[in-house]
């Protein structure tokens, strides 16, 4: 039977983002083909990685060092983020791909995990989350409402057996319902980047199958932590952003018109 620790698991979502964003920054001269499978390893990175920023909440010794060194490091990714990932689809208008990294996306999940434990009158929690996190989240950052929708399942959900299979398994239906959506609706020209595309729609689905297979490796999750890798990630997610960018600055992929200029 499959069993991996905690160190396998998070070099695969490592593995799977870098291919994730390949796709998205070269897509203009990757083929179909290759694009598939790429894409579809991307579908695996971040139900992974929100499984285990649960795991992080729970045992930290200290949070608000914990946040802080997240928001660093994706403020110290932001503008390769924006020059690798900020024109996707093949010259698509600037700014459509949400400009605020998966870095701030988890930091937004932690704290919504705080107000979760925090606040005791649940009907309060659901409104604020339902009225303010979502729409924020859906508009400004990586993942938009699937991801931090994902980390509070993560939290909330008791029975280990169903925590981790079910929030991998929403955001693989999110991210089908999306594609399907996006298929069957109009170009929205300046709106939502993803229907802009009809082959960028149709690869979603294979990012909702990652999805779905990241279900099964987090359920063969032996729970040990493995090799040491805390600064791993960290390192890697400005790095390869970096590469990317630089790579498709040089091919002409993209431009500093995702700046403003």
């Amino acid at each position: 039977m499959l069993k991996l620790d905690a160190y396998k698991l998070k070099w695969i979502a490592i593995i799977g983002m870098f291919f994730n964003h390949m796709v998205i920054t070269w897509w203009d001269i990757l083929p179909m083909w290759l694009a598939f499978p790429l894409y579809a390893a991307g579908g695996l990175t971040f139900p992974i990685m929100a499984y285990f920023v649960v795991e992080g909440y729970r045992h930290t010794s200290s949070l608000p060092k914990y946040i802080l060194r997240i928001l660093l490091v994706g403020v110290i990714a932001l503008p390769f983020h924006i020059l690798a990932l900020g024109v996707p689809l093949g010259g698509g208008n600037p700014g459509l791909y949400p400009w605020l990294n998966i870095m701030f996306s988890i930091a937004l999940s932690l704290v919504v995990l705080v107000l979760y434990d925090k606040i005791r009158f649940r009907a309060l929690f659901w409104a604020l989350y339902a009225l303010l996190i979502v729409p924020v989240s859906f508009l400004f950052f990586e993942w938009y409402f699937i991801g931090v929708t994902m980390v509070l399942l993560f939290h909330v959900i008791r029975n280990e057996s169903a925590r981790r299979i079910v929030p991998a398994v929403f955001s693989g239906v999110c991210w089908l319902a999306m594609s399907l959506l996006a298929m069957a609706s109009p170009p929205i020209e300046g709106v939502y980047a993803l229907v802009t595309d009809a082959n960028f729609a149709i690869i979603m689905l294979t990012f909702a199958v990652g999805c779905f297979f990241a279900a099964f490796l987090l359920k063969n999750f032996n729970g040990e932590r493995g090799k040491k890798m805390k600064w791993l990630f960290y390192a890697f997610y400005p790095i390869h952003l970096a590469a990317l960018a630089g790579v498709a600055l040089a091919l002409g992929l993209t431009d500093l018109r995702v700046f403003g200029l």
